[in-house]
């Protein structure tokens, strides 16, 4: 949740981000409610994006979530869980991170990032670990909400260069 202290970019600020539905199931959507204002008017909408870091070794496993334009100043972002075909097997349960992102005019001006832990909830040896393959089903994602990691990037605006 972001509300202690608005985060600055320029002409938006997000006002709250929280996490919704936390913990969840790993198949379960992502959902964020975003309250942001806009200082100014905007000439386009802004592009929200969710982002699911798939393995630390390699930005290949990276998924895109979801992708959408917003004009509006409160929504909720709803995005498919990750396709865990695409993540190594290995890196199914353990930490990793999501990440929201909004850009203007394809410009990425804010990155906010939360680490999410996926735990096995079925029984297993400790000593072997979860049974290879995992089951999807017994995986629970917990998103550490209270503790977002906020990147802002200077961009041009309505025309600024």
């Amino acid at each position: 949740k972001i509300d202690t202290q608005s985060v600055i970019m320029a002409l938006v600020n997000v006002v709250n981000m929280m996490v919704l539905d936390n913990p969840t199931a790993f198949l379960n959507p992502f959902q964020f409610e975003i309250t942001f204002e806009c200082l100014q008017e905007l000439e386009e909408d802004l592009e929200w994006k969710v982002v699911y870091v798939g393995s630390a070794e390699s930005s290949e496993h990276d998924q895109v979530l979801d992708e959408i334009l917003v004009g509006i100043d409160k929504f909720v972002l709803q995005a498919e869980p990750p396709d865990p075909r695409r993540i190594p097997p290995n890196d199914i349960i353990g930490v990793t991170v999501v990440l929201v992102t909004c850009a203007y005019r394809e410009r990425e001006f804010v990155r906010i990032g939360y680490y999410v832990n996926n735990e096995y909830s079925g029984e297993y040896d400790e000593e072997t670990g979860p049974p290879k393959p995992i089951e999807l089903g017994k995986v629970t994602r917990m998103i550490l909400a209270d503790k977002p990691r906020v990147t802002r990037f200077p961009i041009p605006w309505n025309g600024q260069e």
